[in-house]
């Protein structure tokens, strides 16, 4: 899972590549060409302003940027409401150049960028909860909230090499502590219209929070962080004293009063796991899934499909199941009993398993050039999720990396406990999250000349998460799991994995499943330990939608690369093919399939 919380611009102010010489009979098709540019360039200095920390986490904040260092997001209710006018502007103006005078990857970034700005536009105008579009109706949970994402951001991607960068991180503490407070009284409002989070998820979210808050400061990662990395850089000065400060008059009050809203909300909230419950909880769902899918599935055609994919999957497990000699029992029972060999639940031996999964990395990383033109640049590191938020994070996310190539693509992987870590299943996981799937994806998409910087910084999750579960197959026929027959069946398990969250993210979010319903029925189809299973059906909770994009995105990059072998025959080849799709960044399934199309017509097929 890449770690973004949904499609959206990320921001940052950059120059844009040239479209390369004009044609003397094309003035209409160069007027067209520089409007868009134009505008791109407009909307991303926008939306840095909005945005500053978004520079941070692509390594761009220093130079004419560096005002972006000490300053966060504003996210005050008029802050929101601006935001909110300023994409209904920018979409009517896109909509104002002339589409048909676009052609190839300049058509492919009009249709990319029109696709996030209506999406968001429509999100905007139908919903007033969660501060604004779709997808993530709860401002604070267990996985939403600056609470718990800005620690690990300050301590991983705020670099400290100055005194006037760690200047710049104190300020950001102070902004922290006052984006929590917006965030309250967002929530608060929220609330207020009926919009609370479930039981469960309040208990989640107070056990992370109140963790946080307990944390004496001299422990606290905030206080840590930057008297860390000062002492390393020899920079003068008391600088724990100064976070300390701060921290204690700023941060733990601001988070406090999340608490006492949190505790306060508890009593009025419900054990309902959907968003059918809320206001418009249908036509949010439905417009969470276009977000997230990219897609025009109905929740009735989602449910089904992943229904039938369960069936055919799970016969497939079971023909390699018997290939080992494990021939009784559901095929959940006897992934259960694989998921019995697991690493000791001891620091040690954590450690251990993040060593044995970067020479893994480094492995498949040595394959890579038989399926690949281009390769990234960036290095890969896998690091353990801090134990701060390990409670409700995923069992594995990915950050990608800078754009000045000074931070590396991180693979978080939780260890909050080993046995949810099972070994048949760590070589796929590091598949997705590392290579050929998130980092690969990331840093191809980051590193991709001639692509403007608006297409490098949007993300769409039916594209990304479909290429990194369509990487789990490719793994397969690079030859990964030619002998580990256990490690093909922890490929399985999370194809598996993918067609039951279709199933339970509808269940819930459409046909009104319960939390434990949901619960049961993966923990009964994929025999992974319940605690596991919990997390992951908490988090559809609170991202409605974006559960389904894996499967879905994984079915469409199998289409449209076998129109390409089918048209293109011996023409085909798999590098050009995954360049094609790759280099062209990110983008809707849809707009993915246009570009298959142009590259099966620049190979001289017909598409």
């Amino acid at each position: 899972m890449l770690n973004r919380r949904h499609m959206m611009f990320a921001t940052a102010a950059a120059g844009f590549a040239a479209t390369g010489g004009v044609p003397t009979l094309a003035f209409a098709r160069e007027g067209e060409v520089a409007k868009l540019n134009a505008l791109f360039d407009d909307i991303m200095a926008k939306q840095l302003r909005q945005s500053p920390e978004t520079a941070t986490s692509l390594g761009l904040d220093s130079g004419d940027l560096a005002w972006t260092k000490d300053l966060l997001t504003d996210r005050s209710a008029a802050a929101i409401e601006a935001g909110k006018a300023q994409t209904a502007r920018q979409l009517a103006a896109l909509r104002g150049i002339d589409r048909r005078a676009l052609k190839g990857m300049d058509a492919a970034n009009y249709d990319t960028v029109e696709f996030v700005l209506a999406v968001q536009d429509e999100g905007n105008k139908q919903f007033t909860y969660g501060g604004g579009g779709s997808g993530a109706p709860y401002v604070l949970s267990q996985l939403t909230g600056s609470y718990q994402q800005m620690p690990d951001f300050l301590d991983t991607q705020h670099s400290i090499e100055t005194k006037a960068d760690a200047d710049a991180y104190l300020a950001r503490m102070e902004g922290f502590a006052r984006l929590m407070d917006q965030e309250t009284a967002i929530a608060k409002q929220d609330m207020a219209d009926g919009v609370i989070p479930p039981d469960f998820i309040i208990d989640k979210a107070l056990v992370q929070m109140k963790a946080f808050a307990d944390t004496p400061t001299a422990d606290a990662p905030l206080v840590k962080s930057i008297a860390r990395r000062t002492k390393e850089k020899n920079i003068a000065g008391d600088w724990a004293g100064e976070a300390s400060k701060i921290y204690e008059g700023s941060v733990l009050p601001a988070l406090k009063r999340q608490i006492a809203l949190m505790e306060w909300a508890r009593p009025k909230a419900v054990h309902d796991a959907g968003c059918w419950r809320l206001k418009d909880g249908g036509a949010y769902y439905a417009t969470s899934l276009k977000n997230y899918t990219t897609s025009t599935l109905t929740p009735d055609e989602i449910h089904q499909l992943g229904l039938d994919l369960v069936k055919s999957i799970s016969a497939e497990a079971d023909k390699l199941f018997k290939s080992i000699g494990m021939k009784t029992g559901t095929v959940g029972d006897r992934m259960r009993e694989l998921g019995k060999d697991i690493y000791p639940n001891t620091d040690a031996a954590k450690e251990q398993l993040i060593k044995d999964l970067n020479e893994k990395a480094a492995w498949i990383q040595k394959q890579l050039p038989a399926y690949f033109g281009a390769l990234p640049k960036a290095p890969l590191e896998i690091r353990r999720v801090p134990k701060a938020i390990e409670a409700g994070a995923p069992a594995g996310y990915y950050n990608s990396p800078s754009l000045d190539g000074k931070r590396p693509g991180i693979y978080w992987i939780n260890l909050r406990d080993t046995a949810e870590q099972a070994k048949y299943i760590l070589t796929t996981l590091t598949v997705h999250e590392g290579v050929p799937g998130h980092h690969l994806q990331g840093s191809l998409s980051n590193e991709a000349e001639g692509l403007p910087m608006i297409r490098k910084l949007v993300w769409f999750s039916g594209y990304g998460e479909g290429w990194a579960l369509y990487s789990e197959q490719l793994a397969v026929e690079m030859g990964i799991y030619k002998s580990d027959p256990r490690g093909h069946i922890g490929m399985l398990h999370d194809a598996l994995f993918r067609a039951v969250r279709l199933v339970v993210d509808s269940g819930m979010h459409h046909k009104k499943w319960s939390r434990e319903q949901a619960v049961k029925y993966m923990a009964e189809t994929m025999g992974d330990e319940e605690s596991g299973t919990i997390t992951e059906i908490e988090r559809y909770v609170v991202w409605p939608g974006q559960a389904c994009s894996y499967m879905i995105g994984k079915i469409v990059w199998l289409r449209v690369r076998a129109k390409a072998q089918k048209a293109l025959g011996k023409k085909f080849d798999i590098r050009e093919f995954h360049d094609a799709t790759l280099l062209s960044g990110a983008m809707p399934l849809t707009v993915l399939e246009r570009v298959v199309d142009d590259y099966i017509v620049s190979k001289g097929g017909k598409a």
